[in-house]
């Protein structure tokens, strides 16, 4: 194993201490997180594809009612797997359950690249859910397992980062394609990530759950970059015999003052992260600015939005911690909420009062409205519930933690995708 050391004089005797090294830990977040791009680009699929499948009556034949189900189905599927991939990550380790994403990824991404049938796209959509569950139960776990503090700071919002990252590719690259090329471009990042991922350590902190010291000295080895690891074992190990002394069934999920809240503090952000709308932003950006109107065509203004949801997070990832995690998620809360009922009155007016009043002469509205609201999503509501993900719950309770996370998260986005086409659908 390469390591870097340096001398250091104490006394009269030179004392050689090994340097670690974060490379490695970085090159181990940014394999596992190549399966939050995949996610990415699955989740705002519909972005593109349904324009094009509900025009297409020659291959398809389906209609805009049946083609919204699409948004609806992953979420269901994350929903029903959640219970099983949290308890995948605490039994068989964060690697293993992390490496079972790319396998409900590329099945997904093969049946839709041979569909016709509603129901096999609903079959696709269904199991992309299994997919979503899998990678928020064990991928913020291993990446704050596995990294340094200073290297968590830097490269923890890798995974947010990839997704928007991911959105913005497959905007990209549905508006130019047809649907099966642009899945079987798609298969190349599952398969990517599986043929990666696979060389790199399990967390040592899973390792030490299950009591396999000598297999975390390794992984640490590994990770740091350097062979005396033995302090920093040492403090892992107490740390991780403190968690797993605490009781950790469902009954102290509710009944630990400090579980409760930190079961509170996550539905919280994830409710209001959900309930502000970025999912069905994701999911129609694209029908969103054909609806609109504008001098931009819809494809344009989805990569666009998409865009700046990739840049933003970047530049929030670098200025969060100087501003705090508390008040920006809150100032990012209000703002949000001022943009939406901006566009809301610009929607309500061209739809009800058209005929008496000209929008049109400010139809860059819609544009303008999504990318301050992207601006001040991401600074708060867009990075700090997937940061604090992995940090809300102590190692006893973090499996069944999760679980009630996945579920809330997925209720919410199946709920206002939805209700987003049925206001739609009913009120314009």
């Amino acid at each position: 194993m390469f390591t870097e050391s340096i001398t250091v004089k104490s006394g009269s005797h030179n004392v050689v201490v090994e340097k670690e090294k974060d490379w490695f830990q970085i090159l181990a977040i940014f394999l596992a997180c190549i399966s939050a791009l995949t996610a990415g680009m699955l989740f705002s699929w519909s972005s593109p594809s349904i324009p094009k499948i509900v025009e297409d009556k020659v291959n398809y034949n389906i209609t805009l009612d049946e083609a919204s189900y699409f948004t609806v189905l992953p979420p269901i599927g994350a929903i029903v797997s959640s219970f099983l991939f949290a308890v995948l990550s605490d039994s068989i380790g964060r690697k293993n359950t992390l490496l079972l994403v790319a396998i409900p990824h590329i099945v997904s991404l093969i049946l839709i690249s041979t569909a016709t049938s509603v129901y096999v796209f609903y079959v696709a959509r269904f199991i992309t859910g299994f997919g979503d569950s899998c990678l928020f139960s064990s991928l913020p776990v291993y990446v704050g397992e596995i990294a340094t503090p200073k290297v968590r700071g830097l490269w923890g919002n890798l995974m947010t980062f990839l997704i928007y990252f991911g959105q913005v590719l497959i905007n990209i690259i549905g508006s130019y394609t047809s649907i099966p090329t642009a899945a079987y471009i798609c298969l190349l990042f599952p398969t990517l990530f599986f043929c990666t991922f696979i060389f790199m350590p399990e967390s040592p902190y899973f390792y030490l759950m299950k009591g396999r010291t000598n297999d975390a000295r390794i992984s640490l080895q590994r990770l740091l970059r350097k062979q005396n690891v033995e302090n920093e074992l040492d403090k892992l190990k107490a740390d991780v015999d403190r968690q797993m002394s605490e009781s950790g069934n469902w009954k102290d999920v509710f009944m630990i003052d400090s579980n409760r809240k930190a079961v509170y503090a996550g539905i919280f952000l994830r409710a209001s992260q959900q309930l502000g709308g970025i999912s069905s932003f994701a999911v129609y950006t694209q029908y969103i600015f054909l609806k609109s109107g504008g001098d931009v065509s819809a494809s344009t203004s989805a990569i666009i939005f998409m865009g700046l949801c990739t840049v933003l997070n970047l530049c929030a990832g670098v200025t969060l911690d100087k501003i705090g995690r508390r008040r920006s998620y809150f100032l990012s809360l209000l703002m949000c909420g001022i943009v939406l009922m901006c566009e809301a009155i610009y929607f309500f007016l061209d739809q009800f009062y058209g005929t008496e009043v000209n929008v049109q002469i400010v139809n860059w509205i819609p544009l303008a409205g999504m990318i301050l609201y992207v601006f001040f999503y991401s600074f708060g509501l867009g990075i700090v519930p997937t940061l604090m993900l992995g940090e809300l719950f102590s190692a006893s309770i973090k499996a069944k933690g999760l679980i009630l996370l996945n579920v809330v998260f997925g209720v919410l986005v199946c709920c206002t995708t939805k209700l987003f086409h049925l206001l739609d659908t009913n009120f314009g």
